[in-house]
């Protein structure tokens, strides 16, 4: 299919309904020291330019809402699609949107652990007992998995789940330490035995149990932004959740993405109901990258201690994190900044700022429980001379 057409822009928003989407809980494991010898290089560059943030106007969009409820994940999207262009563009927009649905609703059948006929929930069945024989796309994601939980020291740990599914943040329950203490053993990424040669996963230890909520989304993402390279769309914004990229730029401008007040309600100056400017704390103008962010503030409950429980739990206790209330991680895909904003949620400030300075072509932002700002060295104005 060949239409001659210049701009897309095509945003697709995963938003939380019963079960979310390859839903992220928490990252568990525990340090092994590989964090300090360990380096990733990634090709991208992004721009670090502040600019204000500028809201953008829901009336220039063509709008369409879909609500779709995917058995076993039940999400709901909807997809906004906007065009610069006339004639045949219009025939190929539903196209386009459709095939962007259906590659994350095939990534969501293959790695979703809330399928019981998802590969990823047949792996976690069968690998405690044999290895088992896993298609080149499950083995890959695994392979990224466990080189975040490398670099991050363990702090990123897809075998979180041993623990996870302890929590129902719905309910508001948590599991008493008795259950925690027996369950975290079992917490290790270095309990996933990976061959590519043979394409097969084993697990050494019982009770181990594997859950890719915390970068299969991601993955989605840059798979939805594959397809539409290949539709040859050069300039779009595809976003699941927190994980989003912005494929070039927006009408030879940056695209201007704004990043949640993680406590808009205590920290809120507005003088009329209208002005929506203070739900954002942070704005970016960023083409050409990947951008993932990760908090305590969409999914969580507060306990009789008054203690926000929330589903980024600490791999050392089992509990949910302390000391961050947002991270927002810029990178050059978004498997990889999935993946590391949740590791650096658990790291803390200190230690996630060093890792990323580590990094090659990352950039973070961290707001801390005091919600003070923290900026990667990318990030910062230039000293002047």
């Amino acid at each position: 299919m060949n239409y001659s057409f210049e701009y897309i822009d095509i945003i697709l928003l995963a938003m939380i309904a019963g079960f979310i989407f390859l839903r992220l809980r928490g990252i568990l494991g525990k340090k092994t020291g590989h964090e300090e010898n360990t380096r990733a290089t990634f090709s991208h560059g992004f721009s670090t330019k502040k600019e204000e943030y500028q809201k953008i106007d829901g009336n220039n969009f063509d709008e369409k809402a879909k609500a779709v409820f995917l058995k076993g994940a039940k999400i709901a999207y909807e997809s906004i699609v906007t065009s610069f262009s006339s004639g045949e563009l219009k025939k190929i927009k539903t196209l386009l949107d459709k095939k962007v649905f259906n590659e994350f609703n095939r990534v969501d059948k293959r790695m979703s652990r809330y399928r019981e006929d998802s590969e990823l929930s047949e792996v976690n069945r069968i690998a405690a007992s044999k290895s088992i024989l896993v298609s080149s796309e499950l083995l890959t994601v695994l392979e990224k998995a466990q080189q975040v939980s490398r670099v991050s020291g363990g702090a990123f740990d897809m075998t979180f789940s041993s623990v996870g599914y302890l929590y129902d943040l719905r309910a508001s329950v948590q599991p008493d330490q008795k259950a925690i203490r027996e369950s975290l053993p079992a917490i290790n990424y270095q309990n996933v035995l990976l061959d590519p040669t043979a394409r097969t996963v084993g697990f050494k230890e019982k009770g181990v149990l594997i859950d890719l909520g915390g970068i299969a989304k991601g993955y989605a993402v840059d798979q939805g932004i594959a397809i539409l390279k290949q539709a040859g769309i050069k300039h779009a914004r595809l976003s699941a959740g927190g994980d989003m990229y912005l494929l070039g730029d927006k009408r030879g401008k940056p695209w201007v993405v704004g990043i949640k007040d993680p406590r808009p309600a205590e920290n809120d100056t507005r003088n009329t109901k209208e002005d929506t400017a203070s739900e954002f704390v942070v704005a970016l103008p960023l083409a050409d990258v990947a951008l993932s962010t990760s908090g305590d503030y969409e999914r969580f409950f507060i306990d009789g201690a008054g203690q926000r429980i929330h589903h980024i739990l600490s791999p050392k206790t089992g509990k949910p994190a302390k000391g961050i209330q947002s991270v927002s991680v810029i990178g050059p895909d978004t498997t990889t900044t999935d993946g590391l904003s949740t590791a650096i949620f658990v790291l803390g400030v200190k230690e996630g700022l060093a890792l990323i300075e580590r990094l090659a072509g990352i950039d973070v932002i961290i707001i801390d429980d005091q919600h003070r700002f923290h900026y990667s060295t990318g990030l910062m104005q230039p000293a002047k001379n």
